[in-house]
């Protein structure tokens, strides 16, 4: 009785915490991870969709988290329809992998929000065009050589250029180059001091790679419920340390940009 007095009071707490209103966001990030969880007498990978941001005061957040069993379309619209029923607004920038499901669901809750894929998720990407092993380490240059370039148009002219030096050589590896590397310069919209923290989704990850060192003991979760209850409680700790340490983002450099944004 008492373990399930402090589970509930536990869940009411962390309820309070994932319900809690929103506001402003100028910079959001998606990202998802999986554990271990037994689902009517299977053990499956249960998705823990997640989202961070970067208030108008220029502080991170977290912002959310829902368990799914998988990253379907139907999952992740669910889980940005909740956001934005909590007051998630005021959007400059979406960051995430490209996950098929997050995609379609980011057109469908947020349609006009600009899009940045994330750039080193990109570049691990780019390894799967590439037609011979030893030239692994060449195409990993080419992509940190465009990522690195100082403006929009150097990215694209560094990018023309990186496709015709390997179009003899690497053919499918330049037509994925031309078919998705524009999805990669969104951030280039932005200031160039808040770039280098907008253009991936690195920050999730460092996130996710936390609670997989906090959940290694468990190996195995009875239930959705439990495996959402200490990865809420895992994310509170974050997000009481990212509100009370120093500025992650000067956001003068936004708000005084003269260029036009669009907002959610």
């Amino acid at each position: 009785m008492q373990v399930s007095r402090m589970a509930k009071e536990l869940d009411d707490e962390f309820n309070v915490f994932r319900n809690r209103l929103l506001g402003p966001m100028p910079y959001v990030s998606l990202d998802a991870t999986y554990l271990k969880v037994r689902h009517h007498g299977s053990v499956i990978d249960q998705a823990i969709l997640l989202a961070s941001g970067v208030n108008a005061e220029g502080r991170r957040e977290i912002l959310g988290v829902s368990t799914s069993l998988s990253e379907a379309e139907v999952h992740w619209r669910s889980f940005l329809e909740s956001l934005q029923k909590r007051g998630l607004s005021g959007i400059n920038l979406i960051t995430s992998d490209d996950h098929v499901g997050l995609r379609a669901a980011l057109k469908a809750v947020f349609p006009s929000v600009p899009w940045q894929r994330c750039q080193f998720h990109m570049s691990q990407n780019a390894q799967s065009y590439v037609p011979k092993k030893h030239m692994r380490e060449e195409i990993a240059s080419a992509m940190k050589e465009i990522f690195s370039s100082h403006s929009y148009q150097a990215a694209q002219e560094a990018a023309k250029s990186i496709g015709n030096r390997f179009q003899e050589s690497a053919p499918e590896f330049v037509k994925w180059l031309e078919d998705n590397i524009e999805e990669g310069f969104t951030c280039y919209q932005f200031p160039e001091k808040h770039r280098k923290k907008i253009r991936t989704s690195n920050g999730m990850e460092r996130i996710n790679r936390e609670i997989k060192r906090r959940t290694r003991v468990a190996v195995l979760f009875p239930s959705a419920e439990s495996a959402l209850r200490l990865v809420t409680g895992i994310l509170i700790e974050i997000h009481e340390e990212w509100i009370t340490n120093k500025q992650y983002l000067d956001m003068s450099e936004l708000y005084g940009c003269k260029r036009t944004r669009r907002v959610a």
